[in-house]
């Protein structure tokens, strides 16, 4: 599986040049080129130094990364709902991704017009989440009709007409879904409403905010307790086209330990509950995308949907324990090599090779 993510935000605060910034500082593609879908679209690779490690151990040469796939949503105004810019067309583009980037201008800059001629993160943020919330109404308003004559003869349907009311009432009270603990995703899922989306918000800020504890604090306050990070979109155009070490040298010179796209993945991965495992051998090295707790039958059916269906048993190291015994052989002999069946929850740090017949 792929992560699809979009990337929304008002006109001018730095979305697209953080987008362009996340496409194009993919140092470990190199053997996963930035693909251009549409121009709006580019995937990338998640950086893992586990696969050039294990490149060298397996003497492969072929390494493909677990990869994200970025939508770039071109800047919504007041009234995107509505049709206002180029509102429905790319509030359209994010309904089939999982989750959402809010980029939330938070730096000062005469040269650079706010589409408001103010910076006020909240009135923006605020601005976002009402065009968001309209759109879910919009979607259910046009849904409920049908299912309330289905409900007449199906009673089964009623209880989905009467949960679509129920978010309906909270939507128009300005309640996005994501805020709910307990939506029932068996009533909604093939609405694709994006509101029920998990929502991060980067607050793009200058290079003295990233080392700003108290500044930082106060904007994640605006939105708890949602996930937040802090990223200087100009900083990260700077990095473009710098080696691993240079990138390394000047995002410690402010005091940043990740880049934006190392934060947005792993922001990602962590409200998606997501997780990846690993597949390794002299032809290639691969890392692949799973939801925290699959089992390994599960596991396997990403690489093939066969894996799963003839599914026997998954040999598997673990990645540290792998490297630190020199080879397969040596971890084999260590006993650090091990068989498990259908009912193993997968780990993070999981070296695998499955076995199945179909």
């Amino acid at each position: 599986m792929s992560l699809s993510i979009g990337i929304v935000g008002l006109p001018n605060v730095g979305k697209s040049t953080l987008f362009n910034a996340l496409t194009n500082n993919n140092i470990l593609a190199a053997n996963y080129p930035f693909a251009t879908i549409e121009p709006n679209t580019g995937i990338v690779a998640v950086p893992d130094e586990r696969l050039a490690q294990l490149a060298k151990l397996y003497g492969s040469t072929k390494l493909l990364p677990a990869t994200v796939t970025f939508v770039d949503i071109a800047g919504l105004v007041a009234g995107a709902s509505k049709g206002e810019g180029l509102g429905n067309k790319f509030l359209a583009n994010i309904r089939q991704c999982e989750a959402i980037v809010h980029i939330v201008r938070a730096f000062h800059d005469d040269n650079v017009i706010h589409v408001s001629d103010r910076v006020n993160p909240i009135d923006d943020i605020e601005i976002i989440n009402t065009e968001l919330i309209l759109a879910d109404i919009q979607t259910i308003e046009n849904r409920l009709p049908k299912i309330a004559k289905e409900a007449k003869t199906q009673p089964l349907m009623k209880a989905t007409a009467d949960y679509l009311e129920e978010l309906l009432s909270g939507l128009k009270a300005g309640t996005p879904l994501s805020s709910l603990s307990d939506v029932k995703f068996e009533y909604i899922n093939d609405l694709n409403l994006l509101t029920a989306k998990p929502v991060i918000y980067a607050f793009n800020v200058d290079e003295q905010a990233l080392v700003d504890t108290a500044k930082k604090a106060e904007l994640a306050r605006l939105v708890s307790p949602a996930r937040t990070i802090f990223v200087c979109a100009k900083l990260e155009d700077e990095l473009k086209g710098l080696t691993p070490e240079d990138a390394t040298e000047l995002l410690d010179s402010y005091g940043v330990k990740e880049t934006g796209l190392l934060q947005m993945v792993h922001a990602a991965y962590d409200i998606l509950g997501l997780q990846s495992y690993l597949t390794a051998g002299p032809k290639e090295i691969r890392a692949w995308t799973i939801k925290k707790g699959a089992t390994a039958p599960q596991a396997a059916g990403v690489i093939h949907g066969d894996f799963e269906r003839g599914f026997i048993a998954a040999q598997i190291v673990e990645f540290d324990e792998l490297m630190a015994a020199g080879s397969e052989v040596a971890a084999k002999n260590a006993g650090k090599m091990r068989t498990e069946g259908k009912d193993y929850i997968m780990q993070p740090g999981d070296v695998v090779e499955f076995r199945f017949n179909v």
